[in-house]
Order: C-alpha cells, then sequence, then structure tokens
C-alpha cells in the first residue's frame, strides 16, 4: 500500500486501461488556459483589506482549487508507475518560494476538506515564514524544510548522486517511498501553482513532472485585457488573470474537466463564497 494514495479504480474501463497505453505523464498533457476577470478578485481584497484582512490572489485560487476537488476528487487523483489509479490521501499545493537575497526552496501546502480562504490565507503566511528564512551569517541558505534536507543529503554523495535519483525514481514509481519523504516532497503533491505574474511573468503551461505524483499544474500570468462581445454586438475590453493549466488527460474526460474548472469559475467570481467551509 502507497504511504501517499489510496487504489481506485474508473468507472469507465476506458480510463484503467489508459495508463497502459500512454505510460508517461508528460505524454498525457493537455493544456488549457483561463481567463479569470480580475475585478471580482480585487473589489473582494480591498473589502477584506478595509477590514484589516489580507488575502492574497494566492489564497482565493487555492482554495477555489479545493472546493473543486471536493466537488469533482478525480482530479485529486494520479497515476502510479504500475499503470493504477490511485487517490491521492490528502489534497495539497506544491509551489516555489523566493527567499530574500536571492534563492529559491519548494513548499508543500496541505490543505483540508472544509479549509476558509483565511484558513488557506494563513497557511500560506506560515509556510512563507518558515521558508523565506536567509541562511547563516556566511550568506549560506538553511535548510528550512525537508526537500531542502534531501536535496543538500544527495548533494553531499557525491558520484553516488545518479544512483541515488535512479533509486528514488524507481521508488517513488513503485509508492514504495517512506512517508517521511513524501510528506516532506512537493513533488508527492496534488497540485503544482505558481503565481508567475509576482515577477512580472506571463502566464505559462508547466509540466507535469514524471517524478512524484503531480497530475495538475496551474501557473497565473500578468493581467491581459480579453475581448467580450456585448449584447448590441459591440466589444468590451476585460481585465484578466490568465492561467496555464496543464493536466493528466488520463483521469477523466474533457467533458469532466470543464465542469470541474467552470465549478471553480463559481468562485473566482465572488470570493466571498471561499468564506465558508462548504
Amino acid at each position: 500500500m502507497r504511504p501517499d494514495g489510496v487504489r481506485v479504480k474508473a468507472e469507465n474501463p476506458l480510463y484503467n486501461l489508459l495508463p497502459y497505453v500512454i505510460p508517461k505523464r508528460y505524454d498525457s498533457m493537455n493544456m488549457v488556459t483561463l481567463d479569470i476577470p480580475e475585478a471580482p478578485l480585487r473589489a473582494y481584497m480591498n473589502e477584506k483589506r478595509k477590514e484589516n484582512r489580507s488575502v492574497s490572489h494566492l489564497a482565493i485560487f487555492l482554495t477555489a482549487y479545493l472546493r473543486m476537488v471536493e466537488k469533482y476528487p478525480a482530479l485529486n487523483r494520479f497515476i502510479g508507475g504500475n499503470h493504477k489509479i490511485y487517490e491521492h490521501k490528502e489534497i495539497s499545493a506544491g509551489m516555489v518560494v523566493l527567499r530574500p537575497g536571492g534563492g529559491e526552496t519548494m513548499i508543500k501546502l496541505i490543505l483540508d476538506p472544509g479549509d476558509t480562504i483565511f484558513d488557506v490565507q494563513n497557511k500560506i503566511n506560515e509556510m512563507l515564514e518558515t521558508n523565506r528564512q536567509a541562511g547563516n551569517d556566511e550568506g549560506v541558505q538553511g535548510e528550512t524544510n525537508g526537500l531542502d534536507k534531501i536535496v543538500n543529503f544527495l548533494l553531499r554523495t557525491g558520484p553516488l548522486m545518479d544512483f541515488l535519483m535512479a533509486l528514488l525514481r524507481f521508488a517513488s514509481s513503485r509508492g514504495l517511498l517512506p512517508k517521511k519523504i513524501t510528506d516532506a516532497s512537493p513533488f508527492h503533491s496534488s497540485l503544482l501553482i505558481s503565481n508567475l505574474a509576482s515577477i512580472r511573468c506571463n502566464h505559462i503551461y508547466h509540466h507535469i513532472y514524471d517524478f512524484g505524483t503531480i497530475s495538475v499544474a496551474m501557473t497565473l500570468g500578468n493581467m491581459r485585457e480579453v475581448p467580450k462581445r456585448l449584447r448590441d454586438g459591440g466589444i468590451d475590453l476585460v481585465r484578466c488573470i490568465p492561467v496555464g493549466v496543464v493536466m493528466d488527460e488520463r483521469l477523466e474526460n474533457g467533458n469532466y474537466y470543464n465542469s470541474a474548472f467552470l465549478y471553480m469559475k463559481r468562485y473566482l467570481s465572488d470570493p466571498r463564497l471561499l468564506e465558508s467551509g462548504e
């Protein structure tokens, strides 16, 4: 039994066969751009600011994603190296954190069913505070999370690193990694998310790693104006946040994914809905 997932069978037999037909995650990537109107998000963040609450774009999107996965659980699944379908034992997100003065690390954020947007924002703040710590007096980055410790250990092995990485890849694909490693690894998450607008970058279609268990990647990019046809025949330019989404097509069909993202957009159009745990 894997420490990071529970075996499930798809209702449609085709999806039990697909992992044998398309064995690699990078061969099964489908991509789409979601244009999310920015005005409702900005209005909500301004409203919370007046209440002395700080809410970020990242917290809004992560909480909306959480609601989506609760409604559409197939998006919280992954294909193991044995070509079987598993459901994550938790809902989690891996993301990159920039450290003051340069350097970066990756973190893994655990989301609990029923978390409100305020719960998610608090978790983000706590993780950022811990993982953005500068290094020691010599400027060397410290080991602020489990991934840092694993990376530093591997780098110290020198010529053995190729062998150890091959061993890790095999163990990961077969679900043989110790729980201590999968708990620390952001590659063993439900979602990869990155707010590229924070570094003034356009959205991209981020690959989903064949190592680990990530089946969905989302990147938020620089805002852009999207033309929208009005009922009177005119054109309006709507300021939107473009989100590049990459997903594993072996988990479900296009209609399922479309319904899931439409459901997520419902919360993004009115973030106040995210203040309850339902």
